[in-house]
C-alpha cells in the first residue's frame, strides 16, 4: 500500500508540474503576442485612423474598414446566434441520445473544422454568382454575402457551446420543472437557458471573436472597398482584409496602420469579453 501511495503522489506531482508548465508557456506566448501588438500598433492609433478611409493609402485611416466589419459582424450574429442557440437546445433536450442528434453533432463538428476559405467559396457559388446573373454579368460582391459566410463560420461554435452548456445544467432542474406540469419547450426556454445564460453568451462571444479576425472568406464575398459603404448590398471593406492588403505592401507606413487595425480587433474582443464577465459577475452578487 505504501508503494502504491508513493507512486500516486509522484504521478500527481509530475502531472501537476507538466500542466503548470503548459499553462505558463501558453500565458507567455499570449503576453508576447499582446505586447508586440501593443508596441507596433499603439503608435499608429490617432484621430485620422477613425476619420479617414483607406482610399488615401498611407495618409488615410480605417474608418470604412471599421464600419464594414461592424456591419458584417452584426448581420452575421443576427443570422447565426438565434439559429445556433435553437439548434443547440434541440440537440441537448430533444435529440440528446438519438441517431439524429449524433448525426447533427457529427456534421456540426465537420463544419466547425472546415477551412474558412472553403466556406467563403461556398457562399461565392450560392450567393455571389447568382446575384451576378441578376446584374447581367457584373460580379456582385457584397457585405451581405460576407455576412452569410461569417454566419456559417460562427454557427457551429454557437451550436456546440449551447449544446454542452445545456447538458451541464443539473437534471434536478428538469425534474422540478416537469413535475410542475411545465411543457418541455417552456422549461427549455425559461429554466434551462436561464441557468446556462453565461455559457451560451460565452459561446456567442467566442463566435464573434472568430468572426472579427476572418479574412479569407471575405475576399470571395465582400471583396473590399476603399470608400465608405453602409449598404449590405455594396462591396464592403473590413479590418482583416485591410490588414491583409496593407501587410502585403512594402510601404512601412501601411504596415503601421495594419498593426493599428490588429490592435483594434484585439481590444474590441478583449473589451467585449471583460464587459460580459463583469455583467454576469454583478448578477451573481446576492442582494441584501
Amino acid at each position: 500500500m505504501a508503494a502504491v501511495h508513493t507512486r500516486r503522489r509522484v504521478v500527481n506531482v509530475v502531472a501537476l508540474t507538466l500542466s503548470g508548465c503548459a499553462t505558463l508557456l501558453g500565458l507567455v506566448f499570449l503576453a508576447w503576442i499582446l505586447w508586440v501588438t501593443l508596441k507596433n500598433g499603439l503608435g499608429a492609433i490617432d484621430w485620422k485612423l477613425f476619420s479617414k478611409i483607406t482610399a488615401y493609402a498611407d495618409q488615410g485611416g480605417l474608418s470604412n474598414a471599421i464600419v464594414g466589419s461592424l456591419v458584417m459582424d452584426a448581420i452575421a450574429l443576427l443570422i447565426c446566434a438565434p439559429v445556433g442557440v435553437l439548434a443547440g437546445a434541440f440537440l441537448a433536450e430533444y435529440a440528446h441520445r438519438s441517431k439524429l442528434g449524433a448525426t447533427i453533432r457529427f456534421l456540426n463538428d465537420i463544419l466547425l473544422s472546415a477551412p474558412s476559405i472553403v466556406l467563403g467559396l461556398f457562399v461565392y457559388v450560392i450567393v455571389v454568382l447568382p446575384m451576378s446573373n441578376l446584374t447581367h454579368g457584373a460580379v456582385s460582391f457584397s457585405g451581405l454575402a460576407g455576412s452569410i459566410a461569417l454566419a456559417l463560420i460562427g454557427l457551429p461554435v454557437i451550436v456546440r457551446t449551447t449544446d454542452e452548456m445545456l447538458q451541464l445544467v443539473p437534471g434536478t432542474l428538469r425534474e422540478a420543472a416537469l413535475s410542475l406540469g411545465i411543457p418541455q419547450w417552456k422549461m427549455t426556454v425559461q429554466v434551462l437557458m436561464r441557468a446556462a445564460t453565461s455559457g451560451i453568451v460565452t459561446g456567442v462571444l467566442l463566435a464573434l471573436a472568430r468572426l472579427a479576425g476572418e479574412t479569407a472568406p471575405l475576399l470571395f464575398t465582400a471583396f473590399g472597398n476603399n470608400f465608405m459603404a453602409w449598404h449590405p448590398l455594396d462591396k464592403m471593406e473590413s479590418l482583416p482584409v485591410a490588414i491583409y492588403q496593407y501587410t502585403n505592401d512594402p510601404n512601412p507606413a501601411l504596415h503601421a496602420i495594419a498593426w493599428a487595425g490588429a490592435l483594434l480587433i484585439t481590444l474590441f474582443v478583449l473589451t467585449l469579453s471583460l464587459l460580459t464577465r463583469l455583467l454576469f459577475s454583478r448578477k451573481k452578487v446576492p442582494h441584501e
